[in-house]
């Protein structure tokens, strides 16, 4: 049996990996109402990705994509928290109240799926979101679930975990990372 890599799994199932111009790039915003259609049909296959990959990987935090990690410059993100609830749609998402109050846990990411890294993050956030019928929307978030949302915002603004890093702190293997299957700590 041939042993394949988290990264080379992702990659076989359409994540862009790290590398890729995309990734580094801010996603550009949809006019909403006006793009609505193109919203809506990029939002599919953003949760058409998640049900590919969620069957070949439990993710026990929760999980989330963002358009640029699957090929699509576009600013939509969806989250799906754990547990039994509804996924969260982002459509041009920004971060308007993070808390001063931070913490630091190990985080993975579709797009480099081999490694983990220990990254600083708020408590709490406020994120203001367009809906499909061009109305901004202010929703507040706390701890896992302002995690993955806040990691999806990176990704729409062109950045990756790693910039969040504490200097000197560099990612560890997945083989070596402790915590697959469990929820995030929390005081």
């Amino acid at each position: 049996m041939i042993d394949v890599r988290p990264s080379q799994q992702m990659r076989d199932l359409g994540v862009v990996q790290y590398g890729a111009a995309i990734l580094a790039e801010p996603a550009r915003a949809f006019d909403l109402p006006a793009e609505r259609d193109e919203a809506e049909r990029i939002t599919d296959e953003l949760f058409a990705a998640m049900e590919r990959i969620s069957q070949v990987h439990p993710f026990a935090k929760g999980m989330g994509i963002a358009a640029p990690q699957i090929g699509i410059g576009r600013a939509a993100a969806v989250v799906q928290p754990p547990g039994d609830v509804p996924a969260i749609i982002l459509l041009n998402p920004r971060i308007t109240d993070p808390s001063e109050e931070t913490d630091e846990q190990y985080e993975g990411c579709l797009s480099f799926f081999d490694v983990r890294g220990l990254v600083p993050r708020p408590l709490k956030i406020a994120v203001e979101t367009t809906s499909l019928t061009g109305e901004a929307v202010t929703t507040a978030y706390e701890r896992g679930l302002a995690r993955l949302i806040h990691h999806e915002i990176d990704h729409l603004n062109g950045l990756l975990y790693t910039t969040r890093m504490r200097t000197g702190v560099d990612p560890i293997p997945v083989e070596e990372y402790r915590q697959t299957g469990r929820g995030w700590a929390y005081e």
